[in-house]
């Protein structure tokens, strides 16, 4: 068995298709029209369709219970975009407890997006700021063998 992608149900695909692409930098790899799969497999399906393949006249967005993760590099050249966009917010930008700072919002639907910095620049920022591999493994709470591997 293989995993193809994730797949959003979307009330707007071409506004869908706008959001990701501009925000993410993802493109279209293959176009069906009703269903679109974007670069880093994600998948596109209209709502009208997607009500026909499961037989429901509902679906339900916002139900807050699953989300997109992503990682970047450049956490702050990325939060500084969010300004570009009409986003609502499910918290803004917090460090969680092993240093890696995030941000949650929720795309066109209320599917809930949640862009983290890289776990290899979070451990690359406390070596850069004094600490030893062994400090940043703790601060992570990680094995040092991770911290290894971030090194290299």
């Amino acid at each position: 068995m293989k995993d193809m992608a994730v797949m959003l149900v979307v009330s707007d695909i071409d506004k869908s298709v706008e959001f990701y692409s501009k925000l993410f930098g993802l493109r279209i790899v293959a176009d069906f029209g009703a269903n679109k799969t974007l670069s880093g497999g994600l998948a596109l399906q209209t709502q009208e369709t997607y009500k026909k393949f499961i037989e429901t006249d509902s679906i339900s967005y916002g139900g807050n219970n699953f989300e997109l993760y992503f990682e970047v590099d450049d956490f702050d050249n990325f939060t500084s975009k969010l300004h570009n966009f009409d986003i609502v917010y499910v918290h803004q930008i917090k460090t969680h407890s092993w240093g890696q700072r995030v941000v949650r919002f929720y795309d066109l639907d209320r599917n809930i997006i949640e862009v983290g910095e890289n776990m290899k620049t979070v451990c690359r920022r406390f070596l850069d700021s004094g600490m030893t591999p062994e400090q940043v493994a703790r601060r992570m709470d990680v094995p040092i063998q991770y911290i290894s591997d971030c090194i290299r």
